[in-house]
């Protein structure tokens, strides 16, 4: 017979799960966190569950928030289990479910004054952001704030009646300084290089369009601290809470499943206070952009490198894709000869060990990690993961060849259909630009580069059009393996 999942469930719970030794009753709030989803509660979550129950800093708990509608549902799974969350960590040989408590309350989206009624407590020390990498209003291009977004427009004519995330912090914010009260520190936890300081540019451009003055304030008295998170975290499916009920007795609304590793580093940058999170493992230094550099090139890069390929094959999983001999050493050449030499090691970090670590990450069978979850939002994740690379080895005079491949790969599984002739369902905000000019780069592939909203100055570099323009013609005459056998023989 199984368990339902609630606070009054604990005790019955099978001996296998791990649950909170602490009382939840003492939990007091101290971080507002925009974004529940798998990541936030694999992550951020966990590293406060194991403060809290280290019996340390139980004044730093978790209240959810969210603008979407698509948060709605989230708070009522959640609402209906008392906030608590089963996270279940996964290898090729074990699986460890554990229930964890960190997460208090959770204010209902929408809800604009209860928002800012939390905001304005003057406990609540740090607001936290995983919105994923589209969530930001900048240029997939340049990186810049996009002010003239109509959302933000909107915000800045009406900041008592925000709608966005940035609306309710720049509002809370100016409400704090208003009443005396020191101002948060704004943290995101987005797979974004510099994320901080991406934040901040979003946060004070839309002060600017209100008052400069305020935008003035929050650079110089708002903390943004970067930061670099990692742990590979699929989404949930009824498969996985079936594999809960089913090998453990418990159901949960909502269960996470995700893999054993996970990695926190941290800009120590926190003038309002901060929980020790150094006891349970979070790395806290003055620079984060070397660690954040090699994450987001290698694997994030590396989820890139892999994910279409094994879409236009029809390959389902992320460890099937990774036992396919092509697609694996595709990562492994590519990775190698065209990301690694683009890479400062951080301090103490051997890449090679690195890129060894990552590979058997993607392999990790158990995982149940998809390719689509890997081919979403190309839109705003190539330029971030894989164009920076091309831009700084064109400017070394370095080739390009298999980086120029995998942004093909994107234009051809843009296209809509698998090698097979399957269809592939849209999996980008702007998908129906981006398979219209896929369509148009099947004869004439420079089409595709005419998107300077992604390609930014790539799209008039002559080697790298040519590098495109052949891999995706290429792509079409011969097909995926055919492509990727002659890169890896060093073929022309």
């Amino acid at each position: 017979m199984s368990v339902k999942l609630s606070a009054s469930a604990l005790a019955r719970l099978p001996r296998e799960i791990s649950r909170p030794n602490y009382g939840r009753s003492d939990l007091r709030a101290g971080i507002v966190h925009f974004g529940v989803g798998n990541f936030h509660r694999a992550h951020q979550a966990v590293y406060l569950d194991d403060l809290f129950i280290a019996g340390s800093d139980r004044d730093w708990a978790i209240v959810g928030a969210g603008v979407r509608d698509a948060d709605i549902p989230v708070r009522e799974k959640l609402g209906d289990q008392d906030w608590l969350t089963t996270v279940v960590e996964q290898e090729a040989d074990s699986t460890r479910p554990r229930v964890i408590g960190s997460m208090i309350d959770f204010v209902k989206p929408g809800d604009v004054a209860a928002a800012l009624a939390l905001l304005d407590r003057p406990e609540i020390r740090i607001v936290s952001l995983t919105i994923t990498e589209g969530g930001y209003y900048i240029s997939p291009a340049t990186q810049a704030f996009d002010a003239a977004n109509p959302d933000i427009l909107a915000d800045a004519r009406h900041i008592d009646a925000p709608k966005t995330v940035f609306g309710l912090i720049v509002a809370a914010l100016m409400r704090r300084r208003a009443a005396g009260v020191a101002p948060f520190t704004v943290m995101s936890c987005d797979n974004i290089p510099g994320n901080g300081h991406v934040t901040e540019n979003a946060v004070a451009g839309l002060a600017n369009l209100i008052d400069p003055g305020l935008a003035s304030w929050i650079r110089q008295s708002v903390a943004f601290p970067n930061s670099m998170v990692d742990r590979i975290t699929p989404a949930t499916t009824d498969r996985e809470r079936a594999l809960l009920h089913d090998g453990f007795g418990l159901d949960d609304n909502w269960p996470v499943f995700c893999e054993e590793f996970r990695q926190w580093v941290l800009e120590d940058k926190f003038p309002a206070g901060r929980p020790a999170l150094e006891k349970v493992g979070v790395t806290f230094t003055s620079d984060v952009a070397p660690y954040e550099l090699m994450k987001i090139r290698i694997l994030n890069g590396g989820h890139a490198t892999i994910a279409y390929p094994a879409a236009l094959l029809d390959i389902h999983f992320v460890h099937e894709a990774m036992a396919n001999s092509l697609v694996r050493d595709f990562l492994e050449k590519l990775t190698r000869e065209e990301i690694i030499p683009t890479v400062p090691p951080p301090p103490g970090t051997d890449l090679e060990q690195y890129r060894d670590l990552i590979a058997r990450r993607f392999a990790n069978p158990k995982i149940g990690d998809t390719i689509s979850r890997l081919c979403f939002d190309g839109s705003n994740r190539q330029p971030k993961f894989i164009l920076p690379t091309v831009m700084d080895r064109l400017k070394k005079g370095r080739a390009i060849k298999g980086l120029a491949l995998v942004s093909a790969l994107w234009c051809r599984y843009c296209y809509g259909e698998t090698e097979s002739g399957q269809t592939i369902a849209p999996n980008d905000p702007s998908w129906g630009r981006l398979r219209a000019a896929a369509k148009l780069a099947k004869d004439a592939p420079q089409k595709f580069l005419e998107m300077r909203d992604i390609f930014g100055e790539l799209s008039q570099d002559r080697a790298y059009i040519a590098a495109f323009s052949g891999a995706l013609s290429q792509l079409w005459a011969r097909g995926v393996r055919s492509t990727l056998e002659d890169y890896l023989s060093g073929s022309p």
